[in-house]
C-alpha cells in the first residue's frame, strides 16, 4: 500500500425530507448570498426547488438562481455563472440536481475567486481556492456530491476535461433517496453504470497488497449487483434507492482509492463519446468499459480473475486464468445490458466513421501529447483498436 493523505470533510445529510434542512446547512457553513444552480424543469415541476428556497427563506438567506445546466455541462454556462456571482456578491454555490449540476457549480465556485480563465483548472492547474459549495442530490451516479472533482465540456473544440482540488469538495450534501424515485429506468441504469465504473477504475491498480480497499470495492460492486435489478423492477423501492445512493457517494469520495494507483482510462476514452454525441455518460461507459478491460486484461490477468471470482461468481481456472478473467468481463457486460444499457456504438448512437476524429481529440486535443495513461499507457493505435472493439 502506498502512502496517502485522505481528506473528506463533507457533511452528509441522508434520508427522507432532508432537503427541507438545506437553509440550516447553508447558514452553518457561512453562506449569506447564495447562487442556486440547477438544470432543467424537473426540480421545478417536482416542487423541490420551491422547498429548497423556502428553507433558505426560513433562515433569512438571500439567493439568486441560474438554471439551464445540461448533461455533460458546458463552459458557456460556467462563464455566465462566474460573471453573475461576481456581480451579485455571491459567497455560496448551492447545486440542486445531479452530477452535471454539481460539476458546473464547482467550476463556478473555483472561477469566481480566480483572476484567470477557469479553464486553466481543466488543463491541469489544481484548484486551491473556491467559494463554498453545497448540494441537494437528485440522482445517484457521478459521486460529485462527495468528491474533489469536476468535469466540464469546453464548447470551443468540445473538449471534455476534468479538474480537481479539495477546495471544491462540497461543505455539505443533502441525500434524499426518495428524490430519485421518479427517474426513468434508463437514467437510473446509467447512474449504476457510472457508480460501478468509479469502483472498477480504482480496482484496476498496479499497487500490491491493497486488500482493505479491494474488499471495500468488491462489497460496493456486490451491492450494485444486488440492488440494480431490484430498483429497475420497482422504481419506488426506497431501500434499494438508498443503498445505491450511498454506494454512489462511497464509490467516488476516494475512500476506496487511497494508497493505490488507479486507472481512469475508461472514463478518459468515454469522455470523447459523450462530448461528441452528447450521450449519457453512464451509457457511454457501459459500452467503453468492456472494450477497455478486454484490451487491458493481459497486463494483469489475475486482477481481472480476482474480481471475476469475488464479485461475479466465476469459477477460477488456475490452469487458464485468462478464461476466468474474460468470463468476469463478460458477466459485467451482460449485467449492464440487463439493466437496459447499450452494448455497442450503434445502440449508443456513435459512428464508426468518427473513430479517427475521436482518437485525434483524445490523444492530442487541448495540449495532450499523444498518449493517455492509467492501468497501462495507450497510444493512438491502442485507442483506435479499443474504439473499434465497441463497434
Amino acid at each position: 500500500m502506498n502512502n496517502f493523505e485522505f481528506y473528506s470533510p463533507t457533511c452528509f445529510v441522508f434520508g427522507k425530507d432532508t432537503e427541507t434542512q438545506t437553509g440550516e446547512y447553508v447558514k452553518r457553513f457561512g453562506g449569506t448570498k447564495v447562487l442556486i444552480h440547477y438544470g432543467g424543469g424537473s426540480v421545478v415541476r417536482s416542487g423541490l426547488l420551491d422547498r429548497v428556497k423556502q428553507s433558505l427563506d426560513a433562515q433569512s438567506i438571500s439567493y439568486i438562481e441560474l438554471g439551464g445546466v445540461k448533461p455533460n455541462p458546458r463552459s458557456g454556462l460556467v462563464y455566465k455563472g462566474i460573471e453573475l456571482c461576481k456581480k451579485e456578491g455571491v459567497d455560496f454555490i448551492l447545486a440542486v440536481g445531479g452530477g452535471s449540476v454539481i460539476d458546473s457549480s464547482k467550476a463556478i465556485a473555483a472561477g469566481v475567486v480566480y483572476d484567470g480563465d477557469f479553464w486553466d483548472f481543466y488543463r491541469g492547474k489544481r484548484i486551491e481556492k473556491a467559494l463554498s459549495v453545497g448540494t441537494v442530490l437528485t440522482i445517484a451516479a457521478a459521486g460529485s456530491e462527495g468528491s474533489p472533482d469536476s468535469v466540464i465540456t469546453k464548447e470551443e473544440g468540445m473538449f471534455k476535461r476534468g479538474a480537481s482540488g479539495d477546495a471544491i469538495r462540497p461543505k455539505f450534501s443533502i441525500l434524499n433517496p426518495a428524490l430519485t424515485q421518479t427517474l426513468p429506468a434508463f437514467q437510473t441504469a446509467a447512474g449504476i453504470s457510472d457508480i460501478m465504473a468509479h469502483l472498477y477504475e480504482r480496482y484496476l491498480t498496479n499497487t500490491e497488497e491493497v486488500e482493505v480497499t479491494d474488499r471495500l470495492i468488491e462489497a460496493l460492486l456486490l451491492t450494485m449487483v444486488h440492488e440494480g435489478p431490484r430498483v429497475i423492477a420497482d422504481p419506488n423501492n426506497y431501500e434499494a434507492r438508498a443503498n445505491i445512493m450511498w454506494a454512489g457517494t462511497m464509490a467516488h469520495n476516494n475512500a476506496c482509492g487511497v494508497g493505490r494507483s488507479q486507472d481512469w482510462l475508461s472514463h478518459t476514452i468515454e469522455h470523447e463519446l459523450s462530448a461528441l454525441y452528447d450521450c449519457a455518460h453512464g451509457a457511454g461507459l457501459a459500452v467503453t468499459m468492456p472494450a477497455v478491460f478486454t484490451y487491458e486484461m493481459k497486463h494483469n490477468i489475475m486482477r481481472f480473475a480476482q474480481v471475476a471470482v469475488r464479485v461475479w461468481g466465476c469459477q477460477m481456472d488456475f490452469a487458464h486464468p485468462e478464461v476466468t478473467a474474460k468470463a468476469g468481463i463478460e458477466a459485467f457486460r451482460d449485467f449492464l445490458i440487463s439493466l437496459g444499457m447499450p452494448k455497442n456504438f450503434e445502440e449508443l448512437g456513435a459512428k464508426e466513421a468518427d473513430i479517427p476524429k475521436l482518437v485525434q481529440v483524445l490523444c492530442h486535443g487541448d495540449g495532450r501529447d499523444g498518449t493517455i495513461s492509467g492501468f497501462i499507457t495507450l497510444t493512438e493505435d491502442d485507442c483506435t483498436k479499443i474504439y473499434n472493439m465497441m463497434v
